[in-house]
């Protein structure tokens, strides 16, 4: 799908979607939360698709919900709605790369960090900037932050809404790589070629399993193991790889089933 406000573009298996409100630092009113969703849904939905890259026009990232756009409803339908669109980021099965630049605040930050992998230019800027605004975290910023950086310093970034730079933020775990804005494109691309090329089912898989470690015992987590291992075994990746190892070539993964 295509909006004038999300961007949709596909290079071979990977999927860029873009914000595309630059006049408001790529802030996102109600339709932009809608179509974002359903860019969202299409990319679960599209079997060629294999990785996918989330970004901004114009040179930054995303301001959070513009809250200067109409609002209507009741604010808790309203969160809901921005809720759905957390949920179908982090249940995507296919692998996210956040790509930014400029501002990453509030929602916006969260939208980032609810990637994957995060690819930031060195003068990328963050903030929860929620407590500035009169907010409470929202867009699963009170689930993510404490997984990343720990119980202490969520605090400190959630209650002071401080802005950080992007150094600091790859030096907390909040951002993967810190590439110089020349680089990023690039980098960026290559990066999704490489997702792109791996196994899908496994990268779905294994996805899956760090994403619920924090709701698992050791044991529950070595029974989904087991039982995901089984999955790789039914299709045709896993014996591609093998036989790709002992022939000392490179295995074309095509995520395709052995049983019908």
């Amino acid at each position: 799908m295509d909006s004038d406000t999300v961007l949709v573009e596909r290079r071979g298996a990977v999927l860029s979607v873009t914000l595309n409100r630059p006049h408001r630092k790529n802030a996102i009113d109600v339709p932009t939360w809608g179509s974002l969703q359903e860019a969202l849904r299409e990319a679960e939905l599209d079997e060629g698709v294999r990785a996918v890259v989330l970004t901004g026009a114009g040179g930054d990232f995303c301001a959070g919900a513009d809250l200067a756009a109409g609002r209507d409803g009741h604010p808790l339908a309203r969160m809901h709605r921005v809720n759905d669109v957390a949920l179908a980021l982090h249940e995507l099965s296919k692998p996210v790369i956040a790509k930014v630049r400029g501002v990453a605040v509030g929602a916006g930050w969260n939208l980032a960090l609810g990637c994957d992998l995060v690819v930031a230019s060195p003068e990328a800027r963050f903030s929860q900037i929620f407590a500035k605004r009169g907010l409470s975290l929202d867009f699963g910023g009170s689930w993510l932050l404490p997984r990343v950086v720990g119980l202490q310093q969520a605090k400190r970034l959630a209650l002071l809404g401080e802005i950080i730079g992007a150094q600091e933020a790859r030096d907390l775990g909040l951002v993967t790589w810190v590439k110089e804005d020349g680089e990023l494109d690039g980098f960026v691309d290559d990066l999704a070629d490489r997702l792109a090329a791996g196994a899908p089912v496994a990268i779905s898989q294994s996805k899956a399993m760090l994403n619920a470690a924090g709701q698992q015992s050791f044991r529950e987590a070595l029974e989904t193991e087991a039982r995901s291992q089984s999955v790789n075994f039914a299709t045709a990746d896993a014996p591609a790889a093998f036989r790709a190892f002992v022939n000392k070539t490179e295995p074309e993964f095509t995520g395709e089933w052995l049983l019908d």
